[in-house]
């Protein structure tokens, strides 16, 4: 219904706008429409609130760095404000916009995600609030939470849809997969698409099976089996290889204030190596996996620390992502694996998310956060495609569609990890998944619309510019 009453209010405009001709702006001439001979940086700068810290030069580009003020509780607006980065990737005010976060920080040089490079249109990035510097002074931490969160990129939308006025893909991966989620969900009226990459669904935090199950069966058992051979064998050599991380730390300045211990964090990183493996790496890797029972002390060390990184639960390793597992602990959810094949080797089981949340932070977990956004997807996803790994652990808890979902998609990458994307589907869905995202986004060609196994990308590669980055999280976490 809210794509119909958008094509009759689109006719309406273009009744009312007939005769009126204008040059669209591009990467080099001004915008169309209200403020044609303004440059384009003058027309976002024009938006109150709206300032620059960069513009940074790329080929037919415009790109700009720029800060948003937003308030800290969308609900008491009078209640302040602070500073929210966001980025403009500018191509022309006439092509679709797509709107990116990663769920964490931004990044601040100029990238085209898969939507962008398949519709050849603008791309604005999102810091996610509480994500340094985009975090209140002083932090009141209850105000980190989806709603919140999806305000902000409501407001950004509104302000933003003035200039780009033509069609909006939301899209993110794995946090940021469950971030253009929870905004459809918020707003549905915002977007008329949504590209969700590896986006995790914990809607039980208390009950997660599923994992267990997947690792229990992904890829090969000789692989599975090497993997854990190692996680056996450094908690088994637990009083040499903490000695090895106690002199890691030393001359690293590292410190274990927030887990509590060298001993937790050792643990930590440790029960993470097969869930990091899966998450970031591919089946032919497992090659490179050294044999545990012949392994030297320095070969165990250098695999667990390549996958899962023996920095990541010292302090200065978790400080950055302190508003990750604040969300985890409060609405998201997060994992809990049994591995029972360290039984009786692990003193710690796998951490919650309040071990690596410093305690002077409350934090209460909310069960009916993650329910809510799940049923909202099954009875009234439209225009919505999720994308999958078949080896990436967090696809066991995946969402799912219901009969109240219109033109909605989950498709699954065969032999993908955390960096699934529709790239890598198998070629009948890749060309229904880039036909979808052609048509949400106002740009099919004619011969697309026609024969969806025929569309394809509009934009040439650009090996700089669509260089892909998995998202890499915190501890496996999303």
């Amino acid at each position: 219904m809210r794509k119909a009453l958008r094509w009759l209010l689109s006719l309406v405009m273009l009744v009312g706008m007939a005769g009126v001709t204008a040059s669209a702006a591009t990467a080099a001439g001004p915008a169309s429409g209200p403020g044609a001979s303004q440059d384009i940086k003058d027309q976002i700068l024009a938006i109150p609130g709206m300032s620059l810290i960069e513009e940074k030069p790329y080929p037919g580009y415009r790109y700009f760095v720029l800060n948003y003020a937003q308030p800290v509780d969308h609900r008491r607006p009078s209640k302040g404000t602070f500073q929210q980065r966001i980025t403009v990737l500018h191509k022309d005010t006439a092509r679709p916009t797509v709107f990116y976060t990663s769920g964490y920080s931004v990044g601040t040089n100029p990238r085209r995600r898969e939507p962008t490079q398949i519709v050849d249109g603008n791309q604005v990035d999102l810091e996610y609030r509480f994500f340094t510097p985009s975090r209140p002074e002083p932090a009141d931490w209850s105000k980190l939470d989806i709603r919140q969160a999806a305000a902000d990129q409501h407001r950004v939308f509104t302000a933003l849809k003035k200039i780009y006025n033509k069609k909006w893909i939301a899209t993110g991966g794995s946090k940021g997969g469950m971030t253009a989620t929870y905004y459809e969900r918020f707003y549905p009226r915002d977007m008329d698409g949504v590209v969700a990459y590896v986006a995790p669904n914990d809607v039980k935090n208390n009950e997660d099976s599923a994992y267990d199950r997947f690792l229990g069966r992904v890829g090969t058992k000789e692989c599975r089996d090497k993997l854990n051979a190692v996680q056996r064998e450094a908690l088994l050599r637990r009083k040499p290889l903490e000695a090895r991380y106690t002199q890691y730390a030393a001359d690293n300045g590292y410190t274990y204030r927030t887990i509590g211990s060298l001993d937790r964090a050792f643990e930590a990183v440790v029960l993470d190596y097969t869930w990091a493996f899966w998450q970031y790496s591919l089946l032919d890797d497992c090659a490179s996996i050294p044999a545990a029972a012949t392994a030297s002390d320095q070969e165990i060390w250098d695999s667990i620390d390549a996958i899962s990184g023996f920095s990541f639960y010292t302090d200065q390793g978790l400080e950055p992502y302190t508003p990750y597992y604040y969300q985890a602990g409060t609405e998201l959810g997060s994992p809990d694996i049994e591995q029972s094949h360290l039984r009786g080797l692990s003193r710690y089981g796998y951490q919650p998310p309040r071990n690596f949340v410093p305690r002077d932070i409350p934090m209460r977990f909310k069960p009916w956060a993650m329910g809510d956004v799940d049923r909202w997807v099954r009875h009234h996803a439209e225009q919505m495609l999720f994308v999958y790994g078949q080896n990436d652990p967090w696809g066991a808890e995946p969402f799912r569609l219901g009969k109240g979902a219109r033109d909605s998609y989950v498709f699954t990458a065969p032999g993908g990890n955390h960096g699934a994307n529709v790239a890598g589907l198998n070629p009948e869905q890749k060309a229904k998944a880039t036909a979808r995202i052609l048509e949400w986004a106002g740009v099919a060609p004619a011969a697309v619309q026609d024969d969806p196994s025929k569309a394809k990308r509009l934009t040439k590669p650009d090996a700089k510019l669509d260089k892909q980055e998995i998202e890499r999280e915190p501890t496996l976490r999303p």
